[in-house]
């Protein structure tokens, strides 16, 4: 067990002081100090003897775990050898869902460095701005997307060494690894050595970013899955968020190695794509976000998607209208779930057992939460406030001791989201903290007024922001894609808003309402209201 030569993110931790109180209240929870989570998720599949079980898919190529733990080592020998790498640094991965991109994952932390995953979308600046908050000294980058990381200029970078995802050339990284040995030896660290750090989404100004241990990444892999999918070895995992999002690394990578299943990756996940890939590869558990269920259930009769067994769904709410079509169509349930990347996964969610259609569902195994006030107060059941949620995995800002205050209050994680808690113990979702529209001394959660519009025959999709008014403080402005968008008049605007007074509470209705093609959206699928504003 050693420590790493290069402790930037260890000195930059919080200090515990400052971090969530963390509860391992089961058995399965329990690990060893010395761990390296690589020899669990990946190598543990080569010393039982199913080396040639496959782990990874797409639609031109299939790579066993022997495959993937040849490849990783190789990568990982090329880190050491050729680029220079000093344990503790930290390494970005720049590249699409593929194979590719996992092994260098793996390798990264084979090799004793700490990942950081990008998604594919991030332009100069964002990259440049990652670089320099991480000092990140290497970074693996496919080929295909060089250009902007090419354009990067950091003191800290050393390093930039392409591969090409499409398996279509070899790159510097591919020459490399072909005079390299298939074997590696693991550096032997610790459990609560970082393993990876993660951006938060969606963040202006100086991102924060969160620590992650190597004992964390096993951790969630006996909460969520276990609880909700109960994975099994012949699972084949599926979906569309980037890998670059703890959402899809856990969902796509983690949890089905951690199971022995195998994952099915796709650069480029459309609906029909995805659905595509259901049928040709009888997949068993797609990930994605509720506005792609949404569009796949339109399309979903013209496929064969007898294999899907379990349907997740985080990122963003789940509006029960778009529950109650999937269901309608398909005779699945959506597992909704809500994590955040300072707890690296989902820690409210349902299985089929226990589902209430609408509920974002109860603490999963490893997590408990409450509802408080502004006073940090717990409060009555069907009240609104705060959530706040600890277990075994928490907030951990590298230097950023303000935002950590925020974020963990008396031991707790605040997400910054506003729910509520029903009788059964079972938690609804309001509002994100600043979705919350103030107008005429009314609260009004544009959550809610989109989950009445969505139930209107013409609307397609909606978003729905407040927007400065002199006299009601704020006006609910809803934001509107049209199934048939030769329809979009003023009339068909007074139309909706008489619709909807008749509908719902007449003083949540959008005094303004705006017609669009489409809503603009981040790489994981999150509508950004922020733009609409």
């Amino acid at each position: 067990m050693k420590q790493y030569q290069d402790n930037f993110a260890h000195l930059h931790l919080p200090e515990k002081q400052f971090q969530p109180d963390y509860s391992f209240n089961h058995s399965d929870f329990e690990l060893d100090n010395s761990l390296n989570c690589v020899e669990r998720l990946l190598d543990i599949h080569i010393k039982e003897g199913r080396g040639k079980t496959i782990a990874i898919r797409t639609f031109d190529e299939t790579w066993t775990f022997q495959d993937l733990y040849d490849k990783s080592n190789q990568i990982a020998n090329v880190l050491i050898d050729d680029l220079g790498l000093v344990t503790g640094n930290r390494v970005l991965i720049r590249s699409a869902n593929n194979p590719m991109f996992v092994a260098c994952w793996f390798a990264i932390l084979k090799a004793g460095g700490i990942g950081v995953s990008t998604m594919p979308l991030l332009r100069e600046k964002e990259l440049e701005t990652i670089i320099e908050s991480a000092e990140i000294t290497h970074s693996f980058c496919d080929i295909r997307l060089e250009e902007a990381l090419s354009s990067v200029k950091s003191s800290y970078l050393k390093s930039v060494c392409t591969f090409d995802g499409s398996n279509e050339t070899k790159s510097e990284l591919e020459v490399l690894m072909a005079s390299k040995s298939k074997e590696f030896r693991n550096f032997p660290t610790f459990s609560e050595a970082v393993s990876i750090i993660g951006f938060t989404s969606g963040t202006t100004g100086l991102p924060k970013m969160t620590a992650h241990y190597h004992k964390d990444i096993l951790l969630i892999c006996e909460a969520f899955p276990k609880y909700a999918l109960q994975p099994k070895s012949d699972d084949i995992f599926t979906g569309s968020p980037p890998l670059g999002f703890t959402f899809g690394l856990g969902g796509l990578v983690l949890f089905p190695f951690y199971y022995g299943a195998s994952t099915f990756l796709i650069e480029k996940p459309s609906p029909e794509v995805l659905l595509k890939a259901i049928e040709d590869f009888k997949i068993t558990i797609c990930f994605t976000a509720p506005t792609a269920w949404r569009i796949i259930t339109t399309k979903v009769n013209e496929f064969n998607i007898s294999s899907l067994r379990k349907c997740v769904s985080a990122g963003e709410n789940l509006p029960l209208k778009f529950w109650e079509d999937w269901f309608s169509a398909t005779g699945l349930k959506i597992i909704d779930g809500i994590g955040a990347t300072e707890l690296l996964h989902i820690f409210i969610s349902s299985n089929e057992e226990n589902m209430k259609p609408g509920a974002t569902g109860l603490p999963i195994r490893g997590y408990e939460a409450k509802i408080i006030d502004e006073n940090g107060n717990e409060v009555k059941n069907n009240e609104i406030g705060k959530l706040a949620v600890r277990g075994i995995t928490g907030c951990k800002y590298l230097n950023r001791l303000d935002k950590q205050a925020e974020y963990v209050q008396n031991k707790w994680n605040i997400t910054g989201d506003i729910f509520k808690k029903d009788d059964d113990g079972y938690y609804w979702f309001i509002a994100r903290g600043d979705d919350m529209i103030i107008s005429s001394g009314y609260n009004i959660a544009a959550i809610e007024v989109e989950s009445v519009l969505l139930t209107h025959d013409a609307i397609l999709e909606c978003a729905v922001v407040g927007i400065p008014d002199e006299n009601r403080g704020m006006l609910v402005c809803a934001n509107i894609v049209l199934k048939n968008p030769d329809l979009a008049n003023d009339d068909l605007v007074k139309t909706i808003q008489d619709w909807f007074k008749q509908v719902a509470a007449p003083y949540k209705y959008p005094r303004i309402i705006r017609f669009h093609e489409v809503l603009p959206k981040t790489e994981t699928g999150k509508i950004q209201r922020f733009k609409l504003k």
